[in-house]
């Protein structure tokens, strides 16, 4: 398969970068938001929820789904591979966890949460399916927080990476 040349990995990186900022600042966002609801004013809480929902649909989906793409081109395209460097591999299967984290988890618990708000209005503040339900979507958006910096720090240290051997 034809690989790209340097025009074209500079191109590839910046369009990875600015997807990678996509998604992490539209997580990074989302998690703000949701430590910042106190659960205490149904309206603040709804508001909050559909702010919640349009990130995610159009700021953190983008990025996540742009960044597959890209990665894709990066394996297919690029002497990277997917499995050439045991570093490279650790991003796929650590960024398709977090990708299965952020639509099973994530998005089920956020769309579920807003359907109960908008069904039992202020009624849901107090709704123990509810509570858990914010509670665990904070724990799964902090754990994709600390995974997209962790696939950060391996992108900038290339860890695992095969040591040039000393000749004598």
């Amino acid at each position: 398969m034809k690989k790209l040349g340097p025009t074209g990995m500079k191109w590839l990186k910046i369009l990875h970068i600015m997807l990678v900022t996509l998604f992490f600042g539209g997580i990074t966002s989302s998690l703000a938001l949701n430590l910042g609801i106190s659960l205490d004013s149904y309206t603040k809480t709804f508001e909050t929820y559909k702010s919640i929902v349009i990130i995610s649909d159009n700021i953190i989906r983008i990025g996540a789904v742009g960044t597959l793409f890209i990665g894709l081109l990066y394996g297919l395209f690029t002497n990277w591979g997917f499995f050439k460097h045991r570093w490279v591999t650790v991003k796929w299967i650590l960024f398709m966890i977090q990708t299965f984290i952020g639509i099973f988890v994530v998005d089920k618990l956020m769309l579920v949460n807003m359907m109960i708000l908008e069904n039992q209005k202020s009624m849901a503040l107090n709704n123990p399916v509810f509570i858990h339900n914010h509670t665990l979507r904070q724990y799964a958006v902090i754990f994709q927080v600390v995974t997209t910096i962790f696939i950060l720090c391996i992108s900038v240290i290339k860890p695992w990476k095969k040591k040039k051997s000393i000749s004598k």
